[in-house]
């Protein structure tokens, strides 16, 4: 949970709250820094990712389909971007999960609470290796390199998943590579729930917290809990 993370509040008088001129200070600061922080991250450690990512690509493309994909995302203040990430799925995604949410109901109402299946019959045997160590997403640094995305903010959503969305503050953000609730529930929780670590990492939203979220993820990715 996001609680552990966060830890616990300081007890009173075990230091002295901050004015309020430096908390506006901090906010002022924190998205030019935030921007800057992602530049130099994508920019050094990118090119590390490229053999990666073009290996990956190939072996995505063995299957006859196109090895990347672009999905339309929401993005800070509604805006619609084309989200970059590596082909898991058949080329006939969308038909083949109406198929597997109309002949069953588990599916169905699983897909229903978390936008997500957990046996999902549109993966491809790379697709699923790729989506359960999130390397379909190393593209996405180009949505972070062009300004669309940031390295650490709430996962982007589909436009349809809009109305399970019961909460504003990921419109007043980037969407992130990663985020709060990707180190956390991930994938036990329901799709509206999201919105819950959306408003908490609005909260405490720091260079720090992201600098954390970042090291997290890399735990997070190498015990394998994508799906």
């Amino acid at each position: 949970m996001f609680d552990s993370f966060v830890g616990k509040p300081a007890k009173p008088g075990a230091g002295v709250a901050p004015s309020k001129r430096r908390l506006a200070l901090a906010r002022r600061f924190y998205q030019p820094t935030k921007r800057l922080s992602d530049l130099v991250l994508v920019l050094v450690f990118g090119p590390l990712f490229l053999p990666l990512i073009a290996m990956l690509a190939l072996l995505v493309r063995l299957d006859g389909g196109p090895s990347i994909y672009r999905q339309p995302r929401l993005g800070r203040h509604g805006r619609v971007f084309r989200l970059v990430k590596l082909r898991t799925m058949v080329v006939d995604a969308d038909a083949a999960l109406a198929r597997h949410l109309e002949s069953d109901p588990a599916a169905r109402a699983e897909w229903a609470a978390t936008q997500k299946l957990r046996r999902d019959p549109r993966l491809t045997p790379i697709g699923g290796f790729l989506r359960r160590y999130s390397l379909d997403e190393l593209p996405q640094l180009w949505n972070v390199l062009i300004g669309e995305m940031s390295l650490v903010g709430p996962r982007p959503m589909l436009p349809s998943q809009r109305p399970l969305y019961h909460g504003t503050a990921y419109f007043d953000m980037l969407p992130g590579l990663t985020g709060l609730w990707q180190i956390s529930e991930r994938n036990d929780c329901s799709f509206a729930a999201r919105a819950d670590y959306d408003t908490r990492y609005g909260q405490i939203a720091s260079i720090g917290t992201d600098f954390r979220i970042l090291w997290r993820t890399v735990e997070v990715v190498f015990r394998g809990t994508g799906c």
